[in-house]
C-alpha cells in the first residue's frame, strides 16, 4: 500500500474516490435511505476537489481509501468496504496526525463503528450537534485528539 497525497485531482481519480466513498457509506451509514446516498453523492466530488489536503492510500492499480483535511480539521475518511479492518483507516488517521495536523473532527452519531474508530485512536467527544452540515436530522459529535 502506498499513502500519498496527489499533486492534482484528476477527473478520473475524483470518480474513483466517489466510488469508494459510496462503497464505504453503503456499509457505514445504515441509517442513510438508499435515495439519501444517492443525492448526498452529488455533493462528494466537489468536497473532494474542496479540501486543502487530500491523502490518498493506493495499492498497485486503484485507490483503496482517502482522507481529506482542512488545517487541524479532519474532513472526510473512507476506506473501500471490503477493506476495512485491515488498517488503513488507522495508516490514513496516523498520516493525517502526524504530517497533517489533524486535531479535530465531527462523526455522525448514529455511526457507532466509525465513532469508536477514532475513540480508540485518542479523539474524544467536546460537543453534540443536532444536526449535520446541511442542516439535516442527523446528529454528528465533534471529537478532539486528547494526548
Amino acid at each position: 500500500m502506498k499513502i500519498t497525497e496527489p499533486s492534482d485531482r484528476p477527473r478520473e481519480l475524483i470518480d474513483q474516490l466517489v466510488g469508494v466513498w459510496e462503497c464505504s457509506v453503503r456499509v457505514s451509514h445504515g441509517f442513510l435511505s438508499g435515495a439519501d446516498v444517492e443525492r448526498i453523492k452529488g455533493y462528494v466530488p466537489q468536497a473532494i476537489l474542496g479540501v486543502e489536503h487530500l491523502v490518498v492510500a493506493y495499492d498497485a492499480a486503484r485507490p483503496l481509501a482517502f482522507l481529506g483535511a482542512n488545517g487541524p480539521m479532519l474532513e472526510m475518511l473512507f476506506v473501500d468496504a471490503g477493506l476495512r479492518g485491515h488498517g488503513i483507516g488507522s495508516a490514513l488517521l496516523r498520516h493525517g496526525i502526524d504530517a497533517l495536523g489533524v486535531r479535530e473532527l465531527t462523526v455522525n452519531e448514529q455511526n457507532p463503528t466509525t465513532f469508536a474508530f477514532y475513540e480508540a485512536r485518542g479523539f474524544r467527544t467536546v460537543e453534540r450537534l443536532e444536526t449535520d452540515d446541511q442542516g439535516e436530522p442527523y446528529p454528528l459529535l465533534r471529537m478532539e485528539l486528547v494526548r
